[in-house]
């Protein structure tokens, strides 16, 4: 069983910035593609950033050149710098690992979650 677990969120004033953190309780090079969700009230989830194992990077347009997402194989650990942080991007935040189990099937893992609140 995989466990993620996300820390790193908080409250902060717009403009502000925080750096969230998903360990993960096995090696990260083991999932096809990591990413970071978010979820705010009355809203879907939706995809902020993600990483594949071959450190390929994709961001939301919503967040791009404010947010750098980065994995650290060594410590199980990926990351996601969110600078510039805007009211808008108050959500809960969820780290999600996805793993390729055949042709277009696979399975996801959550974590529980990081609530990121941005005051103006």
């Amino acid at each position: 069983q995989v466990h993620l677990v996300e820390s790193g969120g908080g409250l902060v004033q717009a403009e502000g910035s925080l750096r969230l953190s998903c360990a993960a309780s096995t090696g990260i090079f083991s999932f096809n593609v990591m990413g970071w969700y978010r979820q705010a009230p009355g809203k879907q989830r939706e995809l902020v950033a993600s990483i594949t194992s071959g450190s390929s990077t994709n961001y939301a347009d919503s967040v791009k050149g404010r947010f750098t997402i980065s994995g650290d194989i060594a410590k199980n650990m990926v990351y996601l710098q969110m600078n510039s942080l805007k009211p808008e991007d108050t959500a809960v935040y969820y780290c999600n690992a996805y793993v390729r189990t055949g042709a277009g099937a696979g399975y996801s893992y959550w974590g529980q979650g990081t609530q990121v609140t941005v005051s103006s």
